[in-house]
């Protein structure tokens, strides 16, 4: 099974929100490369829900409830959506300075395409970064 990472401002829409929600449809995607990540995900794979811009953490984990179907914030069938479902909040949240510091995630995406919304994680960095929030 894969693994992902998602990005969002807290004020956007939060980890908090999520958990309230019991669920959303990740939307709004309008980079290529994101929604080609999109479409690979697969129901029930887990996801890194990351705060952006504001935090800039990996404070939970989330799974996909449903693959891929058009975005209903667009008419443009290019753009896709995925629902996701709140899993766990982080027992202790991982900043992207921490994972930069670690030389073994210097080929993380996160760090590598730090832009980038959606984006796949290796199982090798899955790992580290769950030993970092104190999972494992």
């Amino acid at each position: 099974m894969a693994h992902w990472l998602v990005k969002s401002e807290p004020s956007t829409y939060s980890w908090d929100q999520l958990q309230k929600d019991k669920q959303t449809t990740w939307d709004g995607v309008r980079n290529y490369a994101a929604r080609n990540h999109l479409k690979s995900m697969k129901k029930g794979e887990e996801v890194f829900f990351y705060h952006s811009n504001e935090g800039t953490e990996i404070v939970g984990i989330a799974k996909v409830g449903k693959e891929f179907f058009q975005d209903p914030t667009s008419d443009e069938e290019a753009w896709v959506a995925v629902e996701l479902k709140p899993v766990r909040k982080l027992k202790k949240t991982v900043s992207l300075e921490t994972i930069k510091k670690d030389k073994r995630l210097a080929e993380m995406a996160l760090v590598r395409l730090g832009r980038l919304s959606v984006q796949p994680v290796t199982d090798k960095e899955w790992e580290i970064v769950l030993e970092m929030a104190g999972e494992k």
